[in-house]
């Protein structure tokens, strides 16, 4: 363990975000994703498993080390519901709070069609599962630059 750092946020997940650069996604997701197969094409290569933790957890903590892209209108892309692409899910609510909470702004965030988005999830550089139960629990968060006055502290 280490002071200051969530305990959400295991040895392997801190070691991700250490290594993502500016412009790098970063997947959160729920239980019902195909995490797995599509991990294997990401640049970590394999689920990062963050059990007995949702997804509004799992980003606050993320939140509190990675900020997100300001150079994009929307640093954050979710799935979009299946059937019903303008409807909002719960959980879209509550991770839009986290996001603007985190970034003490409001954060713009696209919607993608089901398999659009797994396309796009292919691309990350990794995938993070959590034990959320879902569904429609799917996001991908883009780094962005961590300033040297910020990360002196």
């Amino acid at each position: 363990m280490l002071k200051g750092i969530d305990r959400l946020i295991n040895a392997e997940l801190l070691g991700v975000l250490m290594s993502m650069g500016h412009g790098d996604d970063i997947l959160l997701c729920d239980v019902n994703h195909p995490a797995a197969s599509i991990a294997r094409h990401t640049v970590h290569g394999s689920v990062v498993n963050v059990s007995g933790s949702g997804l509004v957890d799992t980003a606050a903590a993320i939140l509190r080390l990675m900020p997100l892209d300001t150079f994009v209108p929307s640093p954050v892309t979710r799935m979009s519901v299946v059937g019903d692409p303008d409807r909002i899910m719960s959980i879209h609510d509550a991770f839009q709070q986290v996001l603007d909470r985190a970034e003490n702004r409001p954060v713009g965030v696209e919607a993608l069609e089901r398999f659009e988005f797994y396309a796009a999830a292919r691309n990350a550089f990794a995938v993070v599962r959590t034990s959320d139960p879902g569904p429609y629990g799917c996001f991908l968060l883009r780094k962005g630059v961590v300033s040297y006055e910020e990360s002196a502290g």
